[in-house]
């Protein structure tokens, strides 16, 4: 594996883990969204991840070449709405409430979503680290060869 491939293996996770990130912060911040274009309320959204090889070997050839030290990159395949129920809140005041004085809300965790906003950040630190370990192994390489 050469320094190229280990930079756009640890470049791929970041842009999923940014991905991820975007897609936390908007479930956050529509948490209370009670009508959507689509209608109803705000449907929670999660990234649908798949690795990849640079040049599209198969399933089986990829997992062998991961195991020999191979590059596999992280591809966002899709943006999923979670299929959970909204949750109803007895609010008959509220402009969405219907006959009963119940407005459907999104089904999102606020716990849930900062668990995978760590995560998120953790694994983005990784491909950072990642980053900096093939800048340091590249200036060495030069160093050596003067």
């Amino acid at each position: 594996m050469g320094f190229i491939d280990a930079l756009r293996a640890s470049a791929s996770g970041l842009s999923a883990q940014r991905v991820r990130m975007k897609l936390i912060s908007s479930n956050l911040a529509n948490m209370h969204t009670t009508r959507t274009p689509e209608g109803g309320p705000y449907q929670r959204r999660e990234p649908v991840f798949a690795a990849e090889s640079p040049d599209n070997m198969s399933f089986h050839d990829m997992l062998k070449a991961q195991k020999e030290g191979g590059v596999v990159e992280v591809k966002t395949v899709e943006i999923v709405k979670d299929g959970r129920e909204p949750l109803t809140k007895y609010e008959p005041d509220h402009p969405d409430a219907d006959e009963n004085g119940f407005v459907a809300l999104p089904n999102i965790s606020v716990t849930e979503e900062m668990v995978n906003l760590v995560s998120a950040s953790r694994s983005y630190e990784a491909n950072v680290a990642a980053v900096k370990a093939t800048k340091n192994m590249v200036r060495q390489a030069l160093e050596i060869g003067r």
